[in-house]
């Protein structure tokens, strides 16, 4: 069995305030191999981020991480130390999903994609680099990529910032791509062209990528494998076309009866599909399966804590009504 890339085994994450602690991800196992693109699917509140973030070692202060064991590229690290710092920026990038707050407005483009790459690149002269980041602008379809340059972010669309962002991200060559909704506040077309473009440059780079994502549909698009996040827990993992064709577990199953389909004319008659009920208050986070307020099967074993079961193909699920 190949070594993977990036390896977390039993992921916490807590927030102390007010001389109380909120358990947000709780026993998360992740695994993303060299050139292999994972999915983080949920909804908002699910942990998605905060996983990217404990990884990059961009949580808030006041956040206590812990985990069994982490591995990246062979090798034993910390996260919330040093060791993930030295990550950041060279092995591991990030396209943030606001792409307008992640550019300096005070700065060119140009400016700040030469800047993004001495981490990496520490002894290239900086007309080498700026060449660098103008051939990059024009692979990630940004026109006229030399007048660009000098341009300032208020002076790009939506559409060419998330650009801009991607390209950032790719100068320095990571070995784990982390893209934060990358196609969020984007109309349907250019989410296209976003994500038609991102599988370009995956493949000539052979990157590994981790998308989050509320969307199944874009991760059914990007990624080989998926994990479902509900309320800091890993309801449901495995490969795309196995998860999203036999869904194991009723939160996941909930999550694609929600998603419209682009192809279908809305029909005014019918009402959206919805999942009743909100996502709990993680400082008193109940017993038992985390999903049984809002499960309409919940049954009497539902209030006890479900094993992780495993199908065929790598396929895993929590939940006590499912058989392996």
């Amino acid at each position: 069995m190949k070594t993977p890339l990036l390896s977390i085994d039993n992921l916490g994450v807590s927030y102390r305030a007010g001389g109380q602690s909120t358990h947000v991800l709780d026993g998360v196992d992740l695994e993303i191999g060299y050139g292999q693109s994972v999915g983080l699917v949920g909804e908002s509140g699910s942990g998605k981020s905060t996983i990217a973030f404990a990884i990059l070692g961009l949580l808030a202060e006041n956040a206590e991480v812990s985990a069994d064991r982490v591995t990246f590229d062979g090798l034993e690290q910390r996260l919330g130390t040093a060791d993930i710092a030295r990550l950041r920026g060279a092995d591991v990038a990030m396209i943030f999903q606001d792409p307008m707050t992640a550019l300096n407005p005070m700065f060119t483009i140009g400016t700040q994609l030469v800047d993004v790459q001495r981490r990496r690149f520490p002894r290239e002269d900086r007309q080498a680099l700026w060449a660098r980041a103008e051939a990059m602008l024009t692979d990630v379809g940004v026109q006229d990529a030399a007048q660009r340059m000098k341009r300032y972010p208020h002076e790009f669309s939506g559409g060419m910032r998330q650009r801009v962002v991607i390209a950032m991200a790719l100068l320095v060559e990571p070995k784990l791509l982390i893209a934060d909704e990358p196609t969020t506040a984007l109309d349907a077309t250019v989410e296209a062209q976003v994500v038609e473009m991102l599988h370009r440059l995956r493949r000539r780079t052979s990157a590994s990528m981790l998308v989050v994502s509320h969307s199944l549909g874009l991760i059914a698009e990007l990624c080989n494998s998926v994990v479902v996040m509900y309320a800091g827990t890993v309801v449901e993992s495995g490969p795309v076309d196995r998860v999203l064709r036999q869904p194991r577990h009723p939160y996941t199953r909930a999550l694609l009866a929600c998603e419209i389909d682009p192809y279908v004319p809305f029909d005014p008659s019918k009402d959206l599909a919805t999942i009743a009920g909100s996502v709990p208050d993680l400082s008193h986070r109940p017993p038992g399966c985390i999903f049984a307020a809002r499960c309409a099967s919940r049954h009497e074993l539902c209030l006890g804590k479900p094993r992780t079961k495993r199908a065929e193909g790598g396929h895993a699920y929590r939940c006590w009504l499912e058989a392996a």
